[in-house]
């Protein structure tokens, strides 16, 4: 056992607690936790992640994290973070890229609607060009007597005519309350309430988020590099806990519609991402200023 290991077990013992309760407090693995009051650090899953327990088992058990690395950082290994900013960057890039496409889709349904309106109005025309030369090629029979032929309407071809004008008007009325109608039903299936993600707290490295207006809740984590995650339910319950990295075992998808809370452990948060339902969660709390976070996402469905 290393002076690390006996600083920290005396502490823990100082608080009058088990292993049990530490890995409740903390969401780190027992067998992670004995790793560390023993000095074995082989066992865990990276250099990065000694450093993030350490000081997790510390603020835990009331010691200043800080002074410990100082005190002993000849037994810590240490970690390389130079690469963060340039992996931010290319997060940021891929953002912009996806921003630059969504505002094309925006903009493509008008352009069909612009074309679709130019192409009916020319099929009108051909129409009325047809119908007007159709007309005019009709001319009038002529008779063999010495006096032309007067043809006169009488009164009741007129009222005929005028009756079913009458109908057609009304026709095309009936039409167009029908389409006004189908508009108006149109527009309110699409002004149906979207899923809302909102922060309802946020403290530390620990961040509540609320999901509500829809009847489905699949998480979806996600490693643009190499990560370490916890995922449990609000009973402590672990889906998984593990090492995502990218290329091989680079997400896992949990359906949490039957369950009321969902809590996600993230070991490097600069190398994670969160989507629920297909939408991504932004961190409340930036990944440069705590790479350690704990998520919790609290679902309400839409008959509460």
């Amino acid at each position: 056992m290393t002076e690390l290991g006996n600083r920290l077990k005396e502490a823990r013992l100082a608080k009058n607690m088990s292993l049990d309760d530490l890995q409740a407090d903390t969401k780190i693995q027992k067998r992670y936790l004995i790793g560390i009051e023993e000095g074995n650090y082989s066992m865990m899953p990276g250099q990065f992640y000694v450093r993030a327990f350490i000081k997790q088992y510390a603020e835990a058990v009331g010691l200043e994290p800080e002074e410990v690395f100082e005190q002993f950082k000849s037994e810590i290994p240490s970690t390389i973070n130079d690469d963060i900013p340039e992996k931010l960057s290319r997060v940021q890039t891929r953002q912009n890229v996806s921003t630059g496409r969504s505002k094309v889709f925006e903009i493509l349904p008008k352009i069909l609607i612009v074309i679709f309106i130019i192409g009916a109005l020319a099929v009108a025309y051909a129409f009325f060009q047809k119908s007007t030369d159709g007309n005019n090629s009709k001319e009038p029979v002529e008779n063999t007597g010495k006096e032309p032929v007067r043809i006169e309407e009488s009164d009741e071809f007129a009222k005929d005519n005028e009756k079913d004008t009458e109908r057609d008007t009304s026709g095309n009325s009936a039409t167009q309350e029908d389409q006004t109608t189908e508009e108006e039903t149109a527009e309110e299936e699409i002004e149906a309430p979207k899923q809302e993600i909102t922060v309802a707290q946020s403290s530390g490295k620990k961040t509540v988020y609320e999901l509500k207006n829809t009847d489905r809740f699949e998480l979806k984590v996600v490693s643009t590099g190499e990560t370490w995650v916890n995922i449990l339910n609000g009973k402590g319950t672990s889906f998984f806990s593990g090492t995502l990295k990218k290329g091989e075992n680079e997400s896992q998808v949990i359906d949490f519609s039957k369950e009321m809370e969902a809590e996600i452990v993230i070991g490097k948060s600069t190398e994670t991402e969160i989507y629920v339902n297909d939408e991504k969660v932004e961190y409340a709390i930036p990944p440069t200023q705590s790479v350690t976070q704990n998520i919790t996402i609290r679902y309400l469905p839409n008959n509460e």
